[in-house]
């Protein structure tokens, strides 16, 4: 039954190159974009998914073509997230890292137009996390997930250094 021929060699192929397509586009459209989608992005995600259903099976349309294209993109899923887990690097590459938007209560402009994220957006997530002023915010960081998380001045530590270190703040920013 499973006999892996020429044929369904060439769908595994197919299948993780369309997967390096997608992987790699869906990294570079930002961290707000997956974290938050809007109706045009699962339109778009339900078109891109057909689009390339044909690309990763070709001309075979049999069950076993699409089992094995199934096998080998949960196949790479599972290895791409094992790498990400173990290697910091990958894992930086992959899934990306936290971007600071507000330190101190100052608005980092450069870090909202990197990821994209308007002012508006910005002040929705603040009001989403109970601030109603900009000067009440230690630090709003937009996460890998998308989401945008907010720690208010009341909510930091009374001591000048904290015991623990936030890496992902900037040099020119902290």
């Amino acid at each position: 039954m499973w006999n892996l021929s020429e044929p369904y060699l060439e769908i595994i192929l197919r299948t993780a190159v369309v997967y390096g397509v997608i992987l790699i586009g869906l990294r570079l459209t930002g961290k707000r974009e997956v974290g938050q989608m809007t109706p045009f992005d699962l339109a778009l995600l339900l078109l891109i998914s057909n689009a390339v259903q044909n690309a990763m099976t070709g001309p075979d349309t049999s069950v076993t073509g699409g089992v094995i294209a199934a096998v080998t993109l949960l196949l790479l899923n599972a290895l791409i997230s094992r790498v990400a887990w173990k290697n910091r690097k990958a894992r930086h590459l992959i899934e990306g890292s936290p971007t600071l938007l507000v330190h101190h209560g100052k608005i980092i402009e450069e870090h909202l137009a990197k990821e994209r994220i308007n002012a508006e957006s910005l002040h929705q997530a603040l009001r989403e996390h109970g601030v109603s002023s900009i000067s009440d915010v230690r630090l709003a960081v937009l996460e890998i997930d998308g989401s945008i998380s907010v720690l208010k001045n009341d909510e930091m530590p009374t001591v000048e250094r904290p015991h623990h270190h936030v890496k992902f703040l900037s040099k020119k920013n902290s």
